[in-house]
């Protein structure tokens, strides 16, 4: 089978590039020249690429990626690690730099994701990604290694998960190795467990893990209680989402004097049942961190654990590990301490049900939870006014049945019941950080922060630009104490304001990523100098090791090995990556399923990006994104304008700008590509 032709490129950003449909044959990527030149120097990476077989490859310390033509990848695919030789002397000024692969350094674990095809004997895997610009033949034996096929004949058609092993000189297509059968094209389990496929994130458990979480003793012994404080008869309650499973924080409350009062953050105690290199444990570093789908929690821990032992349910005794701050009624901490509990939890709330007592103060627990609001109020206001960055960008979510067939798109927003737990969540996770120096016996001891570095100046000169386009000035960004104030500035301009989305998402783009790490360099975002993740042992693994360091730490543990922690830091740092865009890409997928019976509906929509290919618009009331080719608009000419950051219609001198209303046709929802294309209804104006 020859290679596969081209097809349309998206990436669910507006960076990416749809591409044409091209028949040209695609050179042998084995043949490309081996001349090397004195003015070349090495450089690596991570390739990605492009529908059409371009890569581009990411250089420390380079602007921008660096663009690999398809006769110059040497056998490289998507995800590849490679040395790749560029120019010696790159001037700055150009922003598109070339160069070539020399050589695979590491071929990537991530599996592809295809449809088996097969013609006699033959069998390649059909692979829909905007990354692979080929098919995958697979040695037809591996299929008699898969029992669960049923033969060549039942493996026609079913959806599976391949490692590419080879790509033979010469051969038009790379070799693969089935490593998970999928099943049936479009039945929802199997394009989920495709997704999680992609990322490489598991779906199940393995028995052994199973078992052993299985054997692990719910019995709370009284010697165990003996070590810990009693908090069981303190007024204590969970707020989560109403489709919840898994409790892993709670909050008591009571009051001391007038004026002041004890807040417990009780965190479930995970790592009191999961001990080091069991297989429970083994497996929960492997996943890093629980996975939520549009339909679907994969949890990064057994049921047992996380929705049964470790799960704060109403009225069980439960172990946590805990903050206990003494504040007054103006939200200043008197005193904190942290340790090991025993609580009890007399009720179980969800966001809408607390959004209630506070909007009619009225209903259960209706002193404790106006109280804590009030504190959690004002302690956000606190966080703003020392430099928080003030980011709330609703969201939509996707509405499924059990058959997780997309119902509904709505609008979901933070609301007060949210900021009063994000806030406490804030607090115990901000304070564990600051103090862990202060008890122990050394002098900045190894620990897991969670950091974010400061924006780039790059994208902050870019931001100003932008922003500068609709009269809007971004004002100081040369000290970083001041970036925060200019940004929230900006935002508070935009409010409500047709170019808002376009412009909060470049700012969010000038954002470096949150990591963990064990080198603190504070949290940018929230203008926090320390800050850790303590609270959600359940679901991520970061909060376990934290719990740990604290455990030795309390019993007078030296610091612990560093280079250890920052690998697993990293590590966590990736899977976490991984878990986000698995989610992304779930929410893209019941989007376009969403629009597939919409075929040809008209609607109102916004013009939310612009791009060189495309213009991309956001339809009311569901905000689902699709974009307009340029290419295939006939009406008129449509070029897009970069410095004025327009698309403009040549013969009619149209000009379209972000914020601008239109009216669209829903053309294609091409569910295999999760790709969603409008129309564009021309109106003479």
């Amino acid at each position: 089978m020859a290679t596969k032709r081209k097809k349309n490129d998206f990436s669910g950003s507006k960076s990416s590039k749809r591409g044409k449909k091209n028949t040209r044959k695609i050179q042998d990527p084995i043949k490309a020249s081996d001349r090397r030149s004195k003015s070349k120097v090495e450089a690596e990476g991570i390739i990605n690429l492009t529908r059409d077989g371009f890569g581009f490859v990411t250089v420390e310390g380079l602007p921008n990626d660096i663009f690999i033509h398809i006769s110059k990848m040497r056998g490289a695919l998507h995800g590849d690690r490679v040395k790749i030789l560029i120019p010696k002397n790159i001037d700055p000024r150009v922003r598109r730099i070339e160069g070539e692969v020399k050589h695979i350094i590491e071929r990537s674990r991530k599996p592809h994701i295809g449809v088996l095809h097969i013609v006699g004997k033959q069998v390649w895997a059909i692979v829909e990604s905007r990354n692979m610009p080929y098919d995958i033949r697979i040695p037809v034996d591996n299929l008699d290694d898969l029992p669960e096929m049923g033969g060549i004949k039942a493996a026609k058609g079913i959806k599976v998960a391949v490692l590419v092993t080879d790509w033979p000189r010469r051969s038009p297509e790379p070799l693969g190795k089935i490593v998970d059968v999928l099943g049936v094209p479009g039945e929802n389990d199997t394009e989920m467990h495709s997704i999680l496929a992609q990322y490489n994130l598991p779906y199940r458990f393995e028995p052994e893990v199973e078992s052993a979480a299985n054997t692990i003793s719910d019995v709370i012994t009284a010697d165990e209680i003996a070590k810990r404080w009693d908090y069981r008869s303190v007024t204590t309650f969970t707020i989560d989402p109403s489709d919840a499973k898994d409790f892993d924080d709670a909050l008591s409350i009571r009051e001391l004097e007038k004026g002041i009062w004890e807040v417990g953050i009780h965190i479930a105690d995970v790592t009191h049942y999961v001990t080091p290199d069991t297989p429970v444990d083994k497996e929960a570093f492997n996943r890093a961190t629980s996975v939520y789908l549009v339909d679907r929690t994969i949890p990064m821990l057994p049921e047992k654990l996380s929705n049964n032992l470790c799960s704060l349910r109403p009225h069980e005794d439960k172990l946590c590990y805990s903050v206990i701050f003494k504040i007054d009624d103006n939200a200043k901490v008197l005193d904190a301490k942290f340790g090991r509990t025993i609580i009890n939890s007399d009720h179980r709330f969800d966001y809408e049900q607390v959004q209630e007592i506070i909007q009619d103060m009225h209903g259960p627990l209706c002193k404790e939870i106006l109280k804590l609001h009030s504190i959690a109020t004002i302690l956000r206001r606190k966080r703003f006014e020392h430099g928080a960055i003030k980011f709330e960008r609703p969201e939509m979510k996707v509405i499924v049945d059990k058959e997780g067939k997309p119902l509904d798109v709505c609008r979901q927003e933070s609301v007060e019941s949210n900021w009063l737990i994000e806030e406490f969540m804030l607090l115990a996770n901000r304070y564990v950080a600051f103090q862990i120096a202060r008890k122990c016996n050394s002098v900045n001891p190894t620990f897991v922060y969670r950091v974010h570095d400061n924006p780039n100046p790059d994208k902050l000169l870019e931001l100003r630009r932008f922003a500068k386009n609709f009269g809007h000035t971004l004002g100081d960004t040369d000290n970083p104490k001041n970036i925060a104030r200019s940004l929230n500035k900006l935002m508070t301009g935009i409010k409500d304001r047709p170019e808002e989305n376009a412009i909060e998402m470049m700012a969010l783009r000038s954002m470096s990523r949150a990591v963990y790490s064990t080198d603190n360099i504070g949290h940018y975002g929230l203008a926090f100098q320390f800050y850790t993740h303590f609270t959600s042992p359940i679901r991520r693994y970061p909060d376990m090791m934290v719990h740990r360091l604290l455990t030795k730490y309390l019993n007078g543990a030296k610091s612990q090995d560093k280079a250890y922690y920052e690998e697993n830091c990293k590590y966590c740092s990736e899977r976490e990556q991984l878990a986000t865009d698995a989610e992304r890409a779930s929410i893209k997928l019941k989007l376009v399923e969403f629009m597939q019976d919409k075929i040809g509906q008209e609607f109102e929509g916004t013009v939310s990006g612009l791009t060189e290919w495309g213009m991309y618009v956001e339809i009311e009331p569901t905000k689902i994104e699709g974009m307009v080719s340029l290419r295939e608009f006939t009406q008129d000419y449509l070029v897009f304008d970069e410095e004025k950051y327009q698309i403009v219609a040549k013969a009619s001198g149209r000009k379209f700008t972000l914020g601008d209303k239109v009216k669209v046709r829903v053309l294609r929802a091409n569910l295999e590509q999760k790709l969603i294309d409008y129309e564009l209804i021309w109106e003479e104006e």
